[in-house]
């Protein structure tokens, strides 16, 4: 099964949200629309194995610091 596209929100979102006209919209690559609508920015959040990971690299210490 093939996915579709919502082009009527794809294009409110060219156009009205990034201020594009037409012949613009139409003449960008999938890529290029979706790093201008922000998608893809950034690193994903940290699962909860990365989270398990981190604690198991780095567990808490149980000793006194010292500092009150």
């Amino acid at each position: 099964m093939s996915a579709r596209f919502d082009w009527p929100a794809l294009m409110r979102a060219g156009v009205q949200g990034l201020g594009l006209r037409p012949a613009e919209f139409w003449a960008l690559t999938p890529v290029e629309l979706r790093l201008m609508l922000g998608e893809g920015r950034g690193a994903a959040p940290m699962a909860r194995a990365g989270l398990e990971a981190l604690l198991a690299a780095f567990p808490d210490e149980t000793g006194d610091l010292g500092d009150g």
